[in-house]
């Protein structure tokens, strides 16, 4: 096992992953002594400023190996940073159980936990905390009212598939940054078929969701009033598309609701495809003020037409970057109309759509055939006839068989 230290900047990195079979027990107890030594070393150390420790499983034999190293952190390296993050787990029923003694700390500023069950019986006190990631782990929503209660100074929260919760309340006027990410299985119990994350947090400015979602299982937004950056990275799958179809398209529109009013919003390839079928529908995109937009999707002629119509809302629109690195299949949509009208909806679109205010259009990571070019072209002379205020164009491509870049740049005065 190789260990990464970092002497001059006293930090300490752990990882488990060079062990050809790190599954196995002996080479589990290898690493636990590996990380004790070292720390033993480092005991007399005046402060660590990061200590991260990233073991392979976690098992009952370890569990005294594991107290010791948050100890370390918590209480004897008085770090700034600690991680504790194990990479593979059957069963969250079988996660390490965080100790009572390490819920209260005024050093930590940054705490990063995976597969850890988190029940404290007191009150949790890190008063000096600025970010908190959890992940892999169940949760009450009474234990997570425990722990934004103990830290005042909070002001990022990572939730990274955390089950448990339904209600999400922040109140804190501090905690500005959210990240949740949910993952659901298809074999899902019956009793959390219903199951929807509810987010109550009033004072959040960026705000990003990811994950995976099947049928009923999603996100709801209540009084997100000051969002200013939202990140829409989901993907949903229902059993029976087309049956679903309409409760998929609500659910979108539901969440773009609520982030009309961001300044800078992200979405991903279902948003887009979602978006489309919605414009097929002749669904009317509200108004909106985003300043800036990013699509995260590798682009089809099914998209156009709802990406123009989307755009024909954003007239305040300054800055649109389209990122090609997500390729998802557009079966959907081509059962909705064929190539003729899909050509028709889109000269439509793209002749009303008027973008006065942008400044900076962005194309990267387009991967493809040198014949894929051909989707690209609309979209870009649209923008080119409507953005009158357009001061710069990059446009970088990778063509497979040629590994030719094209970098594509236009400045406007």
């Amino acid at each position: 096992m190789a260990i990464s230290l970092e002497i001059r900047s006293a930090s300490l990195d752990f990882n488990s992953e060079d062990y050809l079979k790190p599954y196995k027990k002996i080479y589990i107890l290898d690493y636990a002594a590996s990380v004790n030594r070292e720390l033993h070393y480092w005991r007399s150390c005046e402060k660590i400023k990061s200590f991260r420790v990233f073991p392979y499983s976690y098992q009952d034999f370890i569990a005294h190996d594991v107290d010791l190293w948050v100890h370390f952190a918590v209480n004897i390296g008085k770090v700034e940073e600690f991680t504790l993050k194990f990479c593979y787990f059957d069963s969250l029923d079988f996660a390490y159980k965080f100790p009572e003694f390490a819920y209260t700390n005024t050093v930590l500023r940054n705490l990063v936990l995976g597969f850890c069950r988190l029940r404290p019986s007191g009150n949790v006190k890190w008063s000096n905390l600025v970010s908190l990631s959890i992940g892999d782990a169940g949760m009450t929503e009474g234990v997570m009212e425990k722990i934004l209660s103990g830290c005042p100074n909070l002001e990022c929260l990572e939730l990274d598939k955390v089950v448990g919760i339904r209600r999400l309340e922040i109140s804190s006027v501090k905690l500005r940054k959210l990240i949740v990410t949910i993952y659901e299985t298809e074999s899902a119990d019956d009793d959390d078929q219903d199951y929807c994350l509810e987010i109550h947090a009033q004072h959040i400015r960026h705000l990003e969701l990811s994950g995976l979602c099947y049928d009923k299982i999603h996100f709801q937004l209540r009084n997100v009033a000051s969002l200013v950056t939202a990140v829409l990275s989901l993907n949903v799958y229902f059993f029976d598309l087309e049956e679903n179809l309409e409760k998929e398209c609500r659910y979108l529109q539901e969440l773009l609701h609520h982030v009309a009013s961001v300044k800078n919003l992200e979405l991903g390839p279902w948003c887009i495809e979602c978006l489309s079928i919605l414009e097929f529908k002749g669904w009317p995109v509200p108004p909106s003020s985003w300043k800036f937009l990013k699509l995260n999707a590798a682009l089809e002629q099914y998209d156009y037409p709802g990406i123009c119509s989307f755009l024909s809302s954003s007239s305040g629109l300054e800055t649109l970057v389209i990122d090609w690195c997500h390729p998802k299949p557009r079966k959907l949509l081509s059962m909705y109309t064929n190539e003729d009208e899909r050509r028709r909806r889109f000269e439509t679109h793209s002749s009303n759509c008027s973008l006065p205010h942008l400044k900076f259009f962005k194309f990267i990571n387009f991967y493809g055939k040198p014949s894929e070019k051909k989707f690209v072209h609309p979209l870009i002379k649209c923008l080119c006839k409507n953005a009158t205020a357009l001061k710069k164009t990059v446009i970088a491509c990778n063509f497979r068989r040629r590994d030719v870049f094209w970098n594509y740049v236009v400045r406007r005065s």
